[in-house]
């Protein structure tokens, strides 16, 4: 069985995160892919403390194997998420969107692992001399918001520039995407696009569909004049917002008009007005599954690959 350090760092039987979603990733669907052997993890994104812990509960009385938190710390809220994570004894923090330095004392001091999110070689050499216990190295093919370079050229680098166990994310949907990041260095993955199919995600019906029925050129990156780029499906809100970023539009409408959007997209289906965030893989997503079986699957399928690889040399 394809196993590596990270799962005795975490108590995992799969070298597999869900990723953090905001409003998609809640505790049922953490739970599931806890329960599947991989590591579940609840978004925080912009919700404020008293949602964070109401999911926390509600993964805990699902499962008794261990659950993350996916801190945002651009959320006006991380201050107060940060401390319910303590209060809640969660096994594994990982974050986005920010330097999470200032609260690694009291989560080390608590004996969470902390697992950040890093999209260049110079935050993971950061995250190293902080005291975080892995990084997950996510490329720009991830869907949510995104940095400059690719899974495929980040994830060897920051391998090379730490002695931490490196998480590879962006772009994996399944066994043959898992070998590769194998191959590259990394000692795990993080999925995200690919749990939206899992039958405990209760995105709504249409956000579904649109995942289950995407192609290779579906998806598209907004956001990058506000300094926050954001990859989503190519919707007609998606396509609207892209023609008010460069047609002069101030920055502090443009921020409006996205305020609230992937919630209307998660909770409504709202095609006019919500941002369907969404990998570059959806395309590869054809079908709805238990959480469990996605964990499962891609694991079979990286094990023969990773073990036939040699047939290339003679």
């Amino acid at each position: 069985m394809l196993k590596s350090a990270i799962c005795d760092l975490l108590g995992i039987k799969y070298p597999v995160f869900q990723g953090g979603m905001a409003w998609i990733a809640d505790g049922k669907l953490a739970a599931a892919v806890s329960e599947g052997g991989g590591l579940g993890i609840i978004a925080a994104g912009n919700a404020p403390a008293d949602y964070v812990r109401k999911e926390i509960r509600t993964a805990r009385s699902l499962t008794s194997k261990p659950v993350g938190v996916n801190i945002m710390l651009m959320s006006p809220y991380a201050d107060e998420v940060a401390k319910v994570v303590v209060e809640e004894k969660v096994e594994v923090v990982t974050t986005g969107a920010g330097n999470p330095s200032k609260y690694m004392k009291d989560w080390l001091a608590a004996d969470i692992k902390v697992i950040p999110v890093v999209a260049s070689v110079a935050m993971a050499k950061l995250m190293t001399r902080v005291g975080a216990s892995a990084v997950i190295a996510e490329g720009g093919e991830s869907g949510g918001h995104v940095g400059e370079l690719t899974t495929m050229v980040l994830v060897p680098q920051v391998c090379d520039a730490t002695d931490l166990p490196v998480i590879a994310a962006g772009g994996i949907a399944d066994g043959r995407g898992v070998a590769a990041a194998f191959m590259l260095g990394a000692q795990g993955v993080q999925m995200g696009t690919r749990f939206l199919s899992a039958y405990e995600c209760t995105i709504h019906p249409e956000y579904k569909k649109k995942i289950l029925k995407a192609t290779d050129l579906c998806t598209m990156v907004t956001g990058k004049r506000l300094g926050h780029p954001v990859r989503s499906l190519r919707t007609q809100f998606a396509r609207d917002y892209s023609k008010a970023e460069y047609g002069g539009m101030n920055d502090e409408d443009l921020e409006a008009l996205g305020t609230g959007a992937l919630r209307r997209a998660v909770q409504e289906g709202d095609n006019e007005h919500g941002y369907f965030l969404s990998g570059q893989i959806a395309a590869m997503v054809n079908k709805e599954q238990p959480a469990a079986d996605i964990v499962r699957e891609v694991i079979e399928e990286a094990e023969p690959i990773l073990m036939g690889a040699s047939r290339w040399v003679e």
